[in-house]
C-alpha cells in the first residue's frame, strides 16, 4: 500500500480508458503532435524547415523522455519549455523549430480543448449506452401498473415503463447538449502572447494572410474546423464552465435516477443489482443497501458542486490572462470527466440489471387504489340510480373510517368491503373489483410509452454494456 494520497477517482471509481485521456502521456504526445502541426504549417508557408526535421519529429512523438523532461523542470521551472528541451534533445536536427513563434498555450491550451472533446465523446457514448438500456426497460413494462407519487404520496397510477421514460427523457436532454457542444468545436489555434498573432505576423515578415492560413492549417492537421475568432493568450474560460455545466447537467439526470431507485428499493418494488456474495451491511446480514446507486448520488454530488469551479474562473479572469485559473483547471476538469464517467458506469450497470417485483407492485396498488377509484364507483352506481350527493357523503364516510383501520389499527383497507355491505351502493364486491383493474386508471401511460420510444434514434451500435464497475 502506498503511504502517498491517491485520488480515489483513480483508483477506484473511474474506467481506465477515461483514465487515459486525461493521463499526462496523452497530454504530452498531444503535445508533440501540436509541434509537429506548426512546423508542417510553418513550412508549408516557407519558413525555412527540412522534411528531415519534420521526419524527425515525427519519429519521436511518442517515446517521450520523460526523465530528460523532468531534469530540465527542474533547472527551468517551466514544463512547457522543459519539454521543447526534452523533444531537441531526441531531435538535434529539428531543436531549432520545435515551438517556433508559439507561446506555452499553444500546446497547453489546445491540448485542453482536445481532451475534454475526447472525453466528451467518450461521456456521449455512455449516456447512449444508459438510455438505450433504459428504452428497452421501459418497453418491456410499459403495460405494468405502479402507483404514482407527488410529494412521495400515492396520486394516481402510471406504469413502470412510463417513469422510465421520464429518465430516459433527462439523458436523451444531455444528449442534445453534448452534440451541440461538440458540434461547435474551435480550438485555440496560434494566437501568440496577448491573441494578437504578433510573433507569427513577425514570423512571416507581416503577412497576414499567412498568418491566417497557419493557423487553419494547424487547425486541420489537429482535426478540426474552426478556431476561436478571438482569444487572449487563452482560449476563452467560458468554454470549460460551458463544459461542466454538461458533465453537471449528466450527473443531474443520474442523481435523479439514483433516489427513484433508492425510494424503490427502500418500496421492495424494485432493486439495483445485487451479487449472490455481495454484503449489504456488516452488522445486518440481511439487509440489500442500494450501493451503486448511492454511490451515484455521492460522486454526482460532488460534479454538481464542482461546475462553480470554472463558473467563477471563467468570471474572475483578468484581461488577455491571468493565471489563477491553471492550478484549479489541473484539478477541477478532468476530475470532473473521471467523476461523471465513474457516475455513467454506475448508470449502466444498474439499468441494464434492474430487478423488477410485480407482486409487491400490485399490492402496494391494491392498498391505494380503492381511495382512488371511489369516484369511477361512485358514477357506476350513479348509472344504477343512485344519488349522487348521498352516494358522495357516504363515500367520505366510508374513506374516513377505512384511512382509520390503516393508521390508527394497521389493518388491510377494508374500504371495498364497507362500500359493498352498504346497500346504499347496490353494487358487490366482484362487481367493484372488476372496476378496480389497476389497467383502467394509468390513462395513457401505454400508449405515451409506445410512442415516446418510437421517437428515440438509438443505433445499438452507440450502445456498449461492457462497463468495468470498480468497488
Amino acid at each position: 500500500m502506498s503511504n502517498i494520497y491517491e485520488s480515489p477517482l483513480n483508483t477506484r471509481y473511474a474506467s481506465d480508458e477515461m483514465k487515459e485521456i486525461f493521463s499526462p502521456d496523452r497530454k504530452f504526445r498531444t503535445w508533440r503532435k501540436l509541434w509537429i502541426a506548426l512546423a508542417q504549417a510553418e513550412k508549408e508557408l516557407g519558413i525555412p524547415i527540412t522534411d528531415e526535421q519534420i521526419d524527425e519529429l515525427k519519429a519521436n512523438a511518442d517515446n517521450i523522455n520523460y526523465d530528460v523532461a523532468q531534469q530540465f523542470e527542474k533547472e527551468l521551472r517551466h514544463d512547457v519549455m522543459a519539454h521543447v528541451h526534452a523533444y531537441g534533445v531526441q531531435c538535434p536536427k529539428a531543436k531549432g523549430i520545435i515551438h517556433l513563434g508559439a507561446t506555452s498555450c499553444y500546446v497547453g491550451d489546445n491540448t485542453d480543448i482536445i481532451l475534454m472533446h475526447e472525453g466528451l465523446r467518450l461521456i456521449r457514448k455512455k449516456v447512449l449506452t444508459a438510455a438505450g438500456l433504459l428504452k428497452d426497460f421501459a418497453n418491456k413494462y410499459k403495460a405494468l401498473p405502479t402507483l404514482a407519487f407527488t410529494h412521495f404520496q400515492p396520486a394516481q397510477l402510471t406504469t413502470v415503463g412510463k417513469r422510465a421514460t421520464l429518465w430516459i427523457q433527462d439523458l436523451l436532454m444531455d444528449l442534445e447538449d453534448i452534440d451541440h457542444q461538440l458540434g461547435k468545436a474551435k480550438l485555440l489555434g496560434s494566437k501568440g502572447t496577448t491573441g494578437t498573432q504578433a510573433s507569427f505576423l513577425e514570423l512571416f515578415d507581416g503577412d497576414h494572410e499567412k498568418v491566417k492560413k497557419a493557423e487553419q492549417i494547424i487547425c486541420e492537421k489537429m482535426g478540426y474546423k474552426h478556431t476561436f475568432a478571438v482569444s487572449g493568450q487563452t482560449y476563452p474560460r467560458k468554454l470549460d464552465s460551458q463544459m461542466l455545466n454538461i458533465l453537471s447537467g449528466i450527473a443531474q439526470s443520474a442523481y435523479k435516477f439514483s433516489n427513484d431507485i433508492r425510494l424503490l428499493q427502500h418500496l421492495k418494488e424494485i432493486e439495483e443489482p445485487f451479487e449472490k456474495r455481495q454484503i449489504g451491511s456488516s452488522a445486518m446480514a440481511y439487509k440489500r443497501n442500494p450501493m451503486r446507486t448511492e454511490r451515484m448520488g455521492a460522486l454526482a454530488r460532488y460534479v454538481i458542486v464542482n461546475s462553480l469551479n470554472p463558473a467563477i474562473t471563467s468570471s474572475t479572469q483578468w484581461f488577455e490572462r491571468t493565471l489563477d485559473d491553471s492550478a484549479n483547471k489541473r484539478i477541477s476538469i478532468p476530475e470532473a470527466f473521471l467523476a461523471v464517467d465513474a457516475v455513467l458506469n454506475l448508470y449502466i450497470n444498474v439499468a441494464g440489471g434492474l430487478v423488477v417485483y410485480p407482486k409487491v407492485i400490485n399490492k402496494h396498488i391494491m392498498e391505494e387504489l380503492p381511495f382512488m377509484a371511489t369516484e369511477n364507483i361512485m358514477m357506476d352506481c350513479v348509472k344504477r340510480g343512485g344519488d349522487r350527493q348521498e352516494l358522495h357523503e357516504r363515500i367520505r364516510i366510508h374513506s374516513m373510517a377505512a384511512a382509520k383501520v390503516v393508521k390508527e389499527e394497521g389493518k388491510p383497507n377494508d374500504l371495498i368491503d364497507r362500500i359493498a355491505a352498504d346497500p346504499i351502493f347496490n353494487i358487490t364486491k366482484e362487481e367493484i373489483l372488476k372496476i378496480l383493474r389497476p389497467e383502467n386508471f394509468i390513462g395513457r401511460s401505454t400508449e405515451q410509452v409506445e410512442e415516446f420510444l418510437e421517437t428515440i434514434n438509438i443505433d445499438d451500435s452507440e450502445i456498449d454494456t461492457s462497463v468495468e464497475i470498480r468497488v
